[in-house]
């Protein structure tokens, strides 16, 4: 397959688009300070961004899922608060409340740390349904809705979210409307035994923090630049193809929906972006889609008995849907 795409004329200088890859190495290059594992994960969660989306990390505890979070975050020079999930949290202990103001004798708003841009959600899955539905709206709108009162949130703002596997005691399954407004959802297992033992030693010092390498506006200005990548219509079929392609299959339950296909638009555009290039290609779609498609599949209870993975359903849709080539003029 070539790995060129057709394109009248370029919608970004190259100026910009280096300055870009610049950026996203520095990212890479000062989380690694703190988090010792792949570069392809931080820049996962530069993609989210990027596209305006978010991230849920899933891994057993110990595998530095926090740490990713808060070493990513500290890079970006923006406001970072954490929620730690526990079984008796609140939806006003994420979103805020309306205390009385003795002095006034007039409520006034005490905002929840959703108020923020980087907003790390740790042990999501330890809190019940209706504490995690507070994230919604704030994840799918941008605002939170108060009491009847609606406040729009800062941007950028990005929810950085950890769970354990399900199957863990004293967890509870995200719904499956919370999970799709995870634009990416990344699988975090034990690292290698090169990066344990860099970890070891890394740690055995004094560590240096991870420094803040991009501003809130610079952030802005990416994602706009994301939004200006170039996509050809055979992209479009490609990724409609993909998605076409698990609705029908005989071991799925609900394929990925039209919101699914427009998640994993947007997140090849970031991608292509970070990579130095203004239009996307068939091979960004292919790297991606299992990050993006695959969470928001539902098998069936036979295939879960099988032991049937939602990744797998994306693969084999990769591996049959073929990518046709633009014709030339």
């Amino acid at each position: 397959m070539p790995n060129t795409q057709p394109k009248t004329q370029p919608s970004i200088s190259t100026n910009l688009l280096t300055q870009v890859q610049q950026i996203c190495e520095s990212v890479k290059a000062e989380v690694a300070k703190a988090y010792i594992g792949p570069a392809a994960i931080t820049e996962s969660l530069l993609v989210a961004l990027i596209a305006r989306g978010h991230v849920l990390i899933e891994g057993v505890p110990g595998v530095a899922k926090t740490t990713l979070v808060k070493a990513f975050s500290a890079t970006l020079g923006c406001d970072y608060k954490r929620i730690q999930f526990t079984p008796d949290l609140l939806p006003s202990d994420i979103t805020g409340t309306n205390i009385l103001d003795m002095r006034s004798n007039q409520f006034e708003l005490r905002e929840g740390p959703v108020f923020t841009n980087i907003l790390l959600g740790d042990e999501i899955n330890r809190a019940p349904a209706k504490t995690q539905s507070a994230l919604l709206e704030a994840m799918q709108e941008g605002q939170v809705t108060i009491e009847g009162e609606t406040r729009k949130l800062s941007v950028p703002f990005m929810v950085l979210a950890t769970q354990n596997p399900i199957e863990h005691e004293g967890t509870y399954p995200l719904p499956d409307a919370q999970v799709d407004r995870f634009l990416v959802k990344i699988h975090m297992h034990y690292p290698s035994a090169q990066d344990e033992r860099q970890m070891l030693a890394t740690y055995n010092k004094e560590l240096h923090q991870p420094a803040a390498v991009v501003s809130p506006e610079d952030l802005l200005r990416l994602q706009d630049l994301g939004d200006q990548v170039h996509v050809a219509d055979e992209i479009f079929d490609y990724i409609m193809g993909l998605s076409v392609f698990t609705r029908g299959h005989r071991k799925v339950y609900l394929g990925a929906s039209p919101r699914a296909g427009l998640a994993l638009l947007r997140a090849c555009k970031a991608l292509a972006l970070l990579r130095g290039r203004d239009f996307v290609l068939p091979d960004d779609v292919k790297e991606l889609a299992p990050l993006v498609l695959s969470h928001r599949i539902v098998m069936t209870p036979e295939a879960e008995l099988e032991g049937l993975s939602t990744v797998r359903v994306v693969t084999e849709a990769i591996e049959h849907v073929a990518y046709k080539q633009p014709r030339r003029a």
